[in-house]
């Protein structure tokens, strides 16, 4: 890099920005600084929004971002901002929404132009260096952008005002308390219902996402109502991302979606938060169906997690990249994962027949001439454990090939989310090596993203960035009170009513709502509000549900207030369109209709294991289920801590803080959750 260069993320926490260290544009972060900048050299801002294993990010950042022609442009005419959406999901999610007001598809690579208020008036995805697939050139758009600048900017700030006028309205709007009743799933959970492909089961059409919070929508209206097509519609999409090529059936895990409308071909990155909610989804199936298939992918998903997403020190890396190089050394995505039906034979030797016939793998390949190892077409196995020794194999053997970076930066949120699920498989399934790796992920988040008596949104390689969001604390309560149910102890409901405080204190609107970024938040024009559902769901939804979780494990009337007030100041804000928040419609059924089970006794009290048994086949997502020996170990202010069965095992179902009688056989508990479910 020649000494003219100003490129100033050479000391990034993000690993996507430090891969964009050596380009020869004058990149900056994030930051007041940088907007002060602008605002000095009376430049408009190009900012460029993507992530570590965005496949078109790096596209775009071979073709233009390296290359001394376009950078030279991107220097002369603008003050030029690279930020990692994973890292500032507040700055995406406010220019994201901008983007679409535009008219824009959202994606990544996102482009966006700012006036150095940081106020949007342009901006699209992936622009190629030249022009081609009906894109102008990147070139061609920066002199445009720049032009119009310099002779109609009187034009640019209105629009840009008028633009930032809207998204404030829509985002960071206040609103009076609405009726629970509006948030309602059944209305939801129709709408939803109609969008469902009947024959791959996700929603129509192409490409296909997990759509996990879409997902759970369907799975509540199955264990509340009974609704047996909404039952089917989530169990084909299960069972769809089980067996398609969206999953990798030699090292488990979730890819983050599928190019097709058949799950066959993915977009080969692997994320965090997409395997949190699959393992969650998972452990629903197995126990709705017991069928082995479920079982499986938990194991496999878990076994993946410990042996390539584990960071020093117990922390989840964020994701994997979908590029790799191949056999030629050239970049490629999908590299990685995908196979010949030549190297099968070699390693596979007689068996490869049986294989490859259960996997779909031929001469000619079942996408760009290579092979993606599924089990959607008619000849796959019933079942993957027949394979064991042939997939651990290929395995050995990938693991030899160049493997896909890795984003090893620890988030709050996404480890919170992966957190309670660990914990909730750990709890219900006896899995050690799950909660094992719940612990230590949350020992993680404690002793390395506390800085100051302060939670911090990101860590890695022993340092930490960005304010947590409302999104962080309501993931990680949510967290502790799974490990608190899963282990029963109370320390990890010390730190949920410690996370609890500081969300009050950092995102409080005033009238018992939240905001996304802290108060203290002073390089973002609006105070988001964060009821939008991405691929998870939105800050408001994970806090109202970490909340009503937390009133539930610990009994404080106060913090089920708290959650109350809050759900209903997002129904007044939502109005007539619940079905757009699928998040926060799910979160709120803990208000409705929460409920908690306690079952008392050892597993050498006879019954007990039945007992369980009859409690795990009875899904309801609303329902805490605690588990334990002695009721001394509960917190007092929970109903069922003052309970003395006459003999054990006994069950306690508790609604509203009133307990029902005492049950003592499996059969007489079965029947009162199947009636409470009714």
């Amino acid at each position: 890099m020649n000494d003219a260069r100003d490129n100033r993320l050479g000391d990034a926490v993000s690993p996507y920005l430090l891969q964009h260290r050596d380009n020869p544009v004058n990149w900056r972060e994030w930051a007041d600084t940088t907007l002060a900048e602008a605002h000095a050299l009376d430049r408009p801002i190009l900012l460029s929004i993507g992530y570590a294993a965005c496949h078109w990010c790096h596209v775009m950042a071979h073709e233009s971002f390296e290359d001394e022609a376009v950078a030279a442009a991107m220097n002369r005419d603008f003050v030029n901002v690279k930020v990692d959406r994973e890292e500032r999901p507040d700055i995406d999610h406010l220019y994201m929404t901008a983007l679409q007001a535009m008219g824009e598809q959202g994606g990544w690579p996102m482009t966006m132009f700012l006036t150095p208020d940081g106020q949007p008036f342009f901006g699209g995805t992936y622009f190629p260096k030249d022009a081609r697939y009906g894109r102008p050139g990147f070139v061609q758009v920066l002199e445009a952008v720049a032009k119009a600048w310099r002779e109609k900017r009187a034009d640019l700030t209105t629009s840009a005002g008028a633009i930032s006028g809207r998204l404030s309205e829509f985002l960071s709007r206040s609103a009076a308390p609405g009726p629970l009743t509006a948030l309602d799933p059944t209305g939801p959970a129709a709408r939803i219902g109609q969008m469902i492909d009947p024959i791959q089961g996700g929603l129509r059409g192409a490409p296909k996402f997990p759509n996990a919070p879409f997902m759970e929508i369907l799975a509540r209206s199955a264990f509340e109502t009974g609704s047996a097509g909404h039952r089917q519609a989530f169990l084909k999409t299960v069972r769809a991302l089980s067996l398609g090529g969206i999953y990798d059936h030699l090292g488990g895990g979730l890819h983050r979606y599928s190019t097709d409308e058949r799950w066959l071909v993915p977009h080969f990155e692997k994320m965090l938060y997409d395997n949190a909610q699959f393992l969650r989804h998972l452990g629903w199936a197995y126990r709705m169906t017991g069928d082995d298939l479920f079982r499986c992918r938990i194991d496999e998903t878990i076994g993946w997690l410990r042996r390539e997403m584990l960071v020093e020190g117990g922390g989840l890396a964020a994701s994997l990249d979908a590029d790799s190089l191949n056999a030629d050394g050239h970049s490629e995505e999908g590299a990685y994962y995908v196979w010949s039906a030549a190297e099968i034979d070699r390693l596979l030797g007689h068996r490869a027949t049986r294989f490859k016939s259960a996997f779909d793998v031929d001469e000619a390949g079942n996408w760009e001439g290579h092979s993606i190892l599924h089990g959607l077409h008619p000849g796959a196995a019933s079942s993957d454990p027949d394979f064991a020794e042939e997939r651990q194999t290929l395995l050995e053997a990938r693991a030899r090939r160049p493997r896909p970076g890795r984003d090893d930066k620890v988030l709050a949120d996404w480890n919170g989310l992966m957190i309670r699920s660990l914990a909730e498989i750990g709890g219900v399934f006896g899995n050690d090596d799950a909660l094992a790796l719940a612990r230590d992920a949350f020992e993680f988040v404690i002793r390395r993203m506390i800085v100051d008596d302060r939670l911090r949104h990101a860590a890695r390689a022993g340092r930490t960035t960005g304010l947590a969001l409302s999104s962080d604390y309501g993931a990680l309560i949510q967290a502790a009170v799974a490990l608190f149910t899963a282990a029963l102890d109370e320390r990890y409901l010390d730190r949920a009513r410690w996370f609890a405080d500081e969300l009050e204190r950092w995102h409080n609107d005033g009238d018992g709502g939240h905001y996304l970024n802290a108060a203290d938040a002073s390089d973002v024009m609006i105070r988001l509000r964060g009821d939008q559902d991405d691929a998870i769901p939105g800050g408001t939804a994970l806090v109202i549900e970490g909340l009503a979780m937390l009133a539930q494990a610990s009994g404080a009337i106060e913090i089920g207030e708290r959650a109350e007030r809050a759900a209903l100041l997002a129904a007044g804000r939502i109005g007539q369109g619940a079905a757009g928040f699928p998040g926060i419609v799910g979160a709120t059924g803990r208000l409705r209709r929460g409920s908690e089970l306690c079952v008392i006794g050892t597993p050498d009290d006879p019954g007990f294991a039945e007992m369980l048994m009859k409690a795990h086949q009875s899904v309801d997502l609303d329902r805490l289920d605690l588990v334990l020996a002695d009721p001394n170990r509960l917190p007092e202010q929970l109903p069922t801590a003052a309970m003395r069965p006459l003999r054990r095992p006994a069950a306690y179902l508790c609604k509203g803080r009133v307990c029902h009688p005492p049950l003592y056989d499996s059969e007489a508990l079965a029947k009162a959750l199947s009636g409470e479910k009714a």
